[in-house]
C-alpha cells in the first residue's frame, strides 16, 4: 500500500511538472515523462533490497553507476546554468522548464563529448537502480526507460536544431548522444 501511495503521489508530481509537455506529444518533455515513470516503478520495485548484501558485485556496480549518475547530473546542470545562460528568450516554448531554457549552446565539460549529460545521468541512474536487484521485470522497466530516454534526446535535438540552427548540427557531428566515443 505504501508503494502504491508513493507511486500515485510521485506520478502526480511528475505529471504536474510535465503538464505542458504532456499536451505537446512532439516535445522532449512528453517522452521524458514516460522515462521518469518507468524509472519510478523500477525504484519502487527495487526499494526493498537497496542496502541488502552491500559488498556483492551487483551492489558495487549499482553504487558506482548511481555515483556517476549523480556527478554527471550535477555537472551538467551546473554547466547549463552557467554557460547556457537560461533566460526569458525561450519563454515562448512552454514545454521547457528551468535550465532547459538555454540561450547559448553548451559545448564544454561533459558537453564536449556527449550532447545529453543529464539524460546520460538518468540512464546511468536507471542502470544503477536495476543492479540493486537484477530481475526480468526490472530489466524490462530499464529497457523501457532507456527507450524513452532515447526518444527524449531525439526530440530535444530537433528542438535544439530549431533554436540553435547549423551550430547544433555541427555539434551533433562532433559528439555522441549519451556515452563518450560510443553512443
Amino acid at each position: 500500500m505504501i508503494r502504491l501511495t508513493v507511486f500515485i503521489v510521485a506520478s502526480a508530481g511528475l505529471a504536474y511538472l510535465s503538464r505542458a509537455s504532456l499536451l505537446a506529444p512532439r516535445s522532449h518533455g512528453f517522452y521524458r515523462f514516460f522515462a521518469w515513470e518507468f524509472m519510478l516503478v523500477l525504484v519502487l520495485l527495487n526499494a526493498e533490497p537497496w542496502f541488502r548484501d552491500p559488498l556483492s558485485l551487483h551492489q558495487i556496480i549499482a553504487w558506482l553507476l548511481l555515483i556517476a549518475a549523480t556527478a554527471l547530473a550535477v555537472h551538467g546542470a551546473y554547466l547549463l546554468h552557467l554557460v547556457g545562460k537560461p533566460d526569458d528568450k525561450r519563454d515562448d516554448d512552454v514545454t521547457l522548464i528551468g535550465i532547459e531554457k538555454t540561450t547559448r549552446l553548451v559545448t564544454v565539460g561533459a558537453f564536449r563529448y556527449i550532447r545529453h549529460p543529464l539524460y546520460s545521468s538518468l540512464l546511468f541512474g536507471t542502470l544503477g537502480v536495476f543492479f540493486k536487484d537484477p530481475s526480468w521485470p526490472g530489466g524490462i522497466l530499464t529497457l523501457a526507460a532507456a527507450a524513452f530516454l532515447v526518444m527524449t534526446a531525439k526530440a530535444e535535438e530537433a528542438e535544439c536544431i530549431r533554436f540553435f540552427g547549423p551550430a547544433y548540427r555541427d555539434y551533433m557531428k562532433r559528439t555522441k548522444m549519451f556515452v563518450p566515443f560510443l553512443f
